[in-house]
């Protein structure tokens, strides 16, 4: 563990549901510089049970009153998918910097409602694509700026199971729930095939473009046949390369995540594990210099964590953000809105062109 700076960041988490329980509240508490400042939720039995459990100094029942807190330095938005924007929006207008979880919104147009309001309020805003923070994809990334030279090709794929829950309940706290919190007004697994893609394609988006650059359009197929839903798709990169997505859910086997490049000097061969172990991913860096493959141990696996950390880091020391901006969120929300506009209509799709949601 990192030891602590004297320097930290006060983080509100708003949400006290499964990803905050699972995730970010122990993040602030194990972080190096940073403290889980304050919690809030509506339901009360929940919040005050998870403060009590997280040592958070203060507790709230009133997001508007968790904002107007001048030692909050910056919120987490834990909350379901549909209130990131509104939450978001509400947060920088209080002079709070954001951490949001994934995805960044629900449609294009409300992405881009909220890259305005960022750029108009000067704070870090940074979305929760927690993988960017995983040792193996950082050193695979270094490898392909620094050495690799051009990219010809990258294939990547995520592949839920059937066995994932056994496994994540094995690993993961217990998870509380409350009767009073508050939920969406649609249910979002109405939609199953709209889900899979909000809750698994933008990590695999996210993963594709944080190694290989941004994406110019997408050519998708989608099959749903016994009870697997499975996009395959072709991915155009602005560098020219070369790339193919396969988002499978759920597989009859273990979970199943990685990516394969290749370049000018050398490729990569990359196995990504379940995020809950908090195991890196274990990556290959063939180097065609000296005919060696070198790998990352990457001891520290708690991406939550590190995201965290790295977030603290932009706002008390100006490091350039390690992890995925407002444009990386929005891009990533574009290249689901397209996925699900060419496998209605069979043609390529390009991510300027996109409107309306997944």
């Amino acid at each position: 563990m990192p030891s602590d700076s004297d320097r930290r960041l006060r983080v509100g988490v708003l949400g006290a549901g499964q990803i905050a329980q699972a995730a970010h509240f122990e993040s602030c508490t194990k972080a190096a510089n940073a403290d889980l400042h304050a919690i809030c939720d509506v339901a009360d039995d929940l919040r005050e049970r998870m403060v009590i459990m997280h040592g958070a100094e203060k507790s709230y029942d009133d997001y508007d009153r968790m904002l107007a807190d001048p030692d909050l330095d910056a919120v987490i938005i834990a909350t379901a998918d549909a209130f990131h924007v509104p939450a978001s929006l509400r947060a920088l207008a209080a002079g709070k910097h954001v951490l949001c979880e994934k995805p960044m919104g629900l449609t294009v147009e409300e992405c881009l409602d909220l890259k305005a309001a960022v750029e108009k309020s000067g704070k870090v805003f940074q979305v929760g694509h927690m993988k960017r923070f995983d040792a193996g994809l950082q050193a695979a990334r270094a490898f392909i700026g620094d050495e690799m030279g051009e990219m010809v090709a990258l294939k990547a794929w995520y592949c839920d199971s059937t066995h994932r829950y056994p496994m994540t309940d094995a690993v993961q706290p217990l998870i509380v729930t409350s009767a009073n919190a508050r939920k969406p007004s649609a249910n979002p697994k109405a939609d199953l095939r709209r889900y899979y893609m909000l809750a698994h394609g933008c990590h695999l988006i996210d993963t594709a473009r944080y190694l290989a650059g941004d994406i110019v359009s997408v050519q998708a197929r989608l099959s749903e046949r016994a009870g697997i839903w499975c996009w395959f798709v072709d991915v155009e990169f602005a560098s020219g390369a070369l790339g193919h997505l396969d988002l499978t859910v759920q597989v009859r086997m273990d979970w199943h995540e990685g990516f394969q490049i290749y370049g000018r000097n050398g490729s990569v061969l990359g196995k990504t594990y379940n995020p809950w172990y908090y195991k890196t991913s274990e990556v290959e860096i063939f180097r065609e210099a000296d005919g060696a493959t070198h790998r990352v141990l990457g001891a520290d696996g708690h991406f939550y964590r590190r995201q965290v950390e790295g977030f603290a880091r932009t706002i008390l020391d100006g490091t350039p953000m390690e992890g995925a901006g407002i444009d990386d969120g929005l891009a990533s929300v574009q290249a689901m809105v397209a996925i699900a506009r060419s496998v209605e209509t069979g043609r390529p799709a390009a991510l300027a062109d996109m409107t309306g949601g997944v």
